[in-house]
């Protein structure tokens, strides 16, 4: 399978090139990348913990689903087929946005748009990706995050302190 190929942008998220994946982490470019936070009825947020096979991150508890926009793939377009690919939830159309996050080293050099979302699982978790995925109360998941904020990957942290308040 070949090595993906993403979009390199500037500081205003304008594509300024393309590299490769391995050249876009090894370089420290800034790219593009999306996180969707999955909601159910009671207020649970689900989270997943990523895969020790991941590259980025391995074992750190994370957004419902992320990824990066493949080279000439609008945001809302990778929002619908991430959340397919990693825990098999089929969306008709892109989740609600939230906010952008300009990209930073907490978000790995990452422009990313946060979408929020309502589903209540079963979800189907793509193994290669995921390790596990559970619900947590948002009260629950602030103390846990003020205790063990190694425990999360350093985006999700970011954006947990911006959606907290608006719930």
């Amino acid at each position: 399978m070949p090595e993906e190929i993403f979009d390199v942008v500037n500081d205003a998220d304008e594509v300024i090139g393309q590299k490769t994946r391995s050249e876009v982490h090894r370089l420290g470019l800034q790219h593009r990348a999306i996180h969707v936070l999955v909601f159910n009825a009671r207020g649970q947020i689900f989270l997943q913990k990523r895969s020790m096979k991941k590259d980025r991150q391995p074992g750190l508890w994370d957004s419902s689903a992320s990824g990066h926009l493949d080279t000439g793939e609008d945001y809302d377009a990778c929002a619908v087929r991430e959340v397919c690919e990693e825990i098999g939830l089929r969306l008709s159309a892109a989740p609600r946005r939230l906010f952008k996050l300009a990209a930073s080293p907490a978000t790995d050099q990452e422009h990313v748009w946060i979408y929020r979302c309502e589903a209540e699982g079963p979800f189907e978790l793509h193994p290669e990706e995921i390790e596990r995925g559970e619900w947590f109360d948002a009260n629950e998941l602030d103390r846990w995050m003020a205790e063990r904020p190694g425990e999360f990957a350093s985006a999700f942290v970011e954006i947990w302190r911006r959606v907290r308040p608006l719930q």
